[in-house]
């Protein structure tokens, strides 16, 4: 998590300086008023932001336009659900999974963005960020490191906080379709797209007063890729998500092929 957090800092510091030289190099060229470009010209803005609003440098109408930057943006924060062959009911070889339903959740957000935008109703942009799926477990169990499948074994320890989780490098591919702007200066969203992934790592983070707070950290057979979709659907900077992932949420596990991992809640940031 230290690791994520420093590369966050270290991609905020460059995309500020990568703005500040854009803004600088604007200064030195530009010396007389912006006139609007021409029809059919690209133009690359710089930066993210955390709303719908248009916040490039020069208002202009030319489209196609380009954007890329650091941002933050599309913070989501909902539930996650294991879908087994379908079913929200776990088979029984998955019944050690047994999850508490309303403290297992999902956590992510977008901290770089680049895109085309094609009018002022519709664009195109990959982004890159960070996402976690916490699985509290219902069982007195620990989930076993460095397994050729997912295992556990059965504890004689009453846990008070036993959480399973994953946390991945997530890169959504999203189509962003959006309305004129009311009289309020805001717009509704509809976005949908791929959504691929990469495992971080995998933790198991257990409380109990036998033992105290651990932590272990491991891959845990999590898949090492996953791939998946996702729609969005909003108002303003505020909006509600579901994202589902349609490979198998461990790898080298037959027992627990056809697992699947679902997500739903709310989100900030278009």
């Amino acid at each position: 998590m230290k690791k994520i957090l420093l590369a966050i800092l270290i991609s905020g510091t460059a995309g500020l300086a990568l703005a500040q030289t854009a803004d600088t190099v604007k200064k030195s060229t530009d010396t007389t008023k912006h006139a609007a470009d021409t029809s059919g010209s690209f133009t690359i803005h710089y930066g993210g932001h955390f709303n719908d609003k248009d916040t490039s440098h020069h208002k202009d109408k030319s489209y196609p336009r380009g954007f890329i930057g650091i941002t933050f943006s599309r913070f989501d924060l909902g539930l996650a659900k294991l879908v087994d062959n379908g079913s929200l009911t776990l088979q029984p070889q998955n019944k050690f999974l047994n999850y508490r339903a309303w403290k297992t959740s999902n956590v992510g957000f977008d901290v770089f963005q680049m895109g085309l935008r094609f009018s002022q109703n519709f664009r195109i942009y990959l982004s890159g960020g960070f996402d976690w799926t916490l699985i509290r477990l219902e069982d007195n169990i620990t989930i076993l490191k460095d397994q050729p499948v997912l295992s556990y074994k059965q504890d004689d320890v009453d846990y008070s906080k036993n959480r399973f989780s994953s946390s991945y490098l997530r890169v959504p591919l999203s189509f962003d379709f959006r309305t004129n702007e009311d009289r309020h200066g805001t717009r509704w969203h509809f976005v949908f797209g791929p959504d691929g992934g990469v495992l971080l790592e995998g933790m198991v983070k257990q409380i109990s007063q036998e033992n105290g707070k651990q932590k272990f950290y491991n891959p845990y057979n999590y898949a090492n890729f996953r791939y998946g979709g996702f729609i969005r659907l909003g108002y303003g900077a505020f909006g509600v998500f579901a994202k589902y992932y349609a490979n198998n949420m461990f790898q080298n596990s037959p027992e627990q092929d056809g697992l699947k991992n679902f997500s739903f809640g709310l989100m900030v940031g278009f």
